[in-house]
């Protein structure tokens, strides 16, 4: 969750981590609604609102981590086929913030041409988008960051969007391996800049992580009425 910290003493303060994690809580207990899935950029209306994008391989457990984070079970399908995201698709969330499922890349069972044309409409997405503030870079935990995942990490360092990565289904490895998969993954973000030093490890199954990513996305979502 975000590294709150007293300024006299530099130790974490719990009573502004406990904040955050009500923040949290209070945003993500808001209506979250389909806005819209878009194809190509033209069909893409100006942003009101600041736009989280949700990135990683295809199958890595995206759809399930937003069903998960919004308590909705069918918010945004999920399926055992990799490439069933096929579209940029917009989640309004309590009219402060905008969740965005890109399709998955890597391995999916579509034509070349079809991969090529999502490639392409996240390029230019991630680009150029300017309400966008973070985009979560999800990486499946059994696996670790694969070379898929650092050619996003390296577009995303010179387009200088600030990104996050996500270790997903965190409950299919024992304590040892996971947190040995942590540090590896930690070593290599650090050689990235526009990486956010924290490292979330989540788990969709069973809600672990899911209050401290909320957290994380409260902090960059527009200001409620009574914040």
């Amino acid at each position: 969750m975000p590294k709150i910290t007293d300024a006299a003493t530099e130790r974490p303060n719990p009573l502004n981590e406990a904040a955050a994690l009500e923040a949290g809580r209070l945003l993500f207990a808001g209506a979250c609604v389909f806005e819209r899935g878009v194809t190509n950029l033209d069909a893409l209306a100006p942003a009101d609102l600041p736009e989280i994008a949700f990135a990683g391989r295809s199958n890595v457990g995206k759809s399930s981590l937003l069903n998960a984070l919004t308590g909705q079970k069918a918010l945004a399908r999920t399926s055992k086929t990799p490439g069933r995201t096929q579209q940029i698709n917009f989640f309004c969330l309590a009219d402060r913030l905008v969740l965005v499922d890109l399709p998955g890349y890597g391995f999916a069972r579509v034509s070349k041409e079809t991969v090529r044309q999502w490639t392409d409409l996240v390029s230019l997405y991630l680009e150029g988008r300017t309400s966008l503030k973070r985009v979560l870079l999800l990486v499946d935990a059994r696996h670790g960051l694969k070379d898929s995942d650092r050619e996003l990490l390296k577009m995303l360092d010179i387009t200088a969007v600030s990104y996050q990565i996500v270790l997903t289904k965190a409950d299919c490895l024992k304590p040892g391996p996971l947190a040995a998969r942590l540090r590896e993954t930690e070593d290599e973000a650090r050689a990235h800049g526009a990486a956010h030093p924290e490292i979330l490890v989540t788990s969709a199954r069973d809600a672990v992580g899911m209050a401290e990513l909320r957290a994380h996305l409260a902090a960059l979502a527009r200001p409620g009425e009574f914040d």
